[in-house]
């Protein structure tokens, strides 16, 4: 969804296409809504498709935590069309989609439940992320988590932070978060000597002439050039 002109920005692509979209478990007749009402008041719409074609709601459920994080969450559930679910069943589903444990932490945060879990080798951890590069408005912030999955089995959860009054509509086509896997590795830091200095000073001038010597004009009249993505392709293609 970013602007065409960035599709001419290989870093900026890069860092969308990093790690791996998740998705909720929808099929494409199935959408679903979540809001934060305030005071601890949560509400989860589901929708479906009907025989006509039209997108309906079937039922909500009101999730309602206990004052001061002490008692019970109250599960309301209202039939919004005429279908044969039962109170136990609405609960359920609601539970493929999100989280409740996970709400309020903090307050009008909601967990969303992605449609895969992930187990990585021994020293590898995983990243739950938001969507990269999302920066249509309103955005929802999210809480970002590291999980040592070689050893711990977690649960694939985005927890999305709303404030009184918004929601989130998900449907089988809209990604809930973005993870990665990275290596569980100490790192040391250490000062650059002069002879590095002097040789990254180098690289960047002759970068730079390079891509201005494959600058190019495109059709919205941008100036662009591909020379890092060139440069990019073929030293991937020579480390095979």
């Amino acid at each position: 969804m970013l602007p065409q002109h960035s599709r001419h920005c290989p870093v900026l692509e890069a860092g969308s296409a990093a790690g791996f979209m998740v998705y909720g478990a929808l099929d494409p007749k199935e959408s679903i809504h979540v809001s934060f009402e305030g005071d601890g008041v949560y509400k989860f719409v589901y929708y479906t498709e009907l025989q006509n074609a039209k997108t309906s709601p079937i039922f909500s459920v009101t999730l309602t935590l206990p004052v001061g994080g002490v008692g019970v969450m109250r599960e309301e559930v209202q039939m919004l069309a005429a279908a044969a679910v039962t109170r136990e069943a609405a609960l359920a589903v609601a539970r493929v989609f999100l989280i409740p444990e996970d709400f309020g932490t903090p307050p009008g945060a909601i967990a969303l439940r992605g449609a895969y879990g992930f187990r990585t080798p021994a020293g590898w951890d995983t990243l739950y992320t938001p969507i990269f590069n999302m920066i249509e408005r309103p955005i929802a912030p999210m809480l970002i988590v590291r999980v040592e999955t070689d050893w711990y089995t977690h649960e694939t959860e985005f927890r999305y932070v709303l404030q009184p009054g918004e929601g989130i509509t998900l449907s089988h086509t809209t990604p809930v978060g973005q993870v990665l896997f990275i290596p569980r590795e100490e790192i040391t830091f250490r000062d650059s000597t002069e002879a590095e200095i002097e040789e990254l000073r180098k690289n960047q001038a002759d970068f730079a002439h390079q891509k201005a010597a494959a600058a190019q004009k495109t059709p919205y009249g941008l100036t662009v050039s591909p020379h890092y993505l060139r440069d990019s392709r073929e030293r991937r293609e020579n480390s095979r």
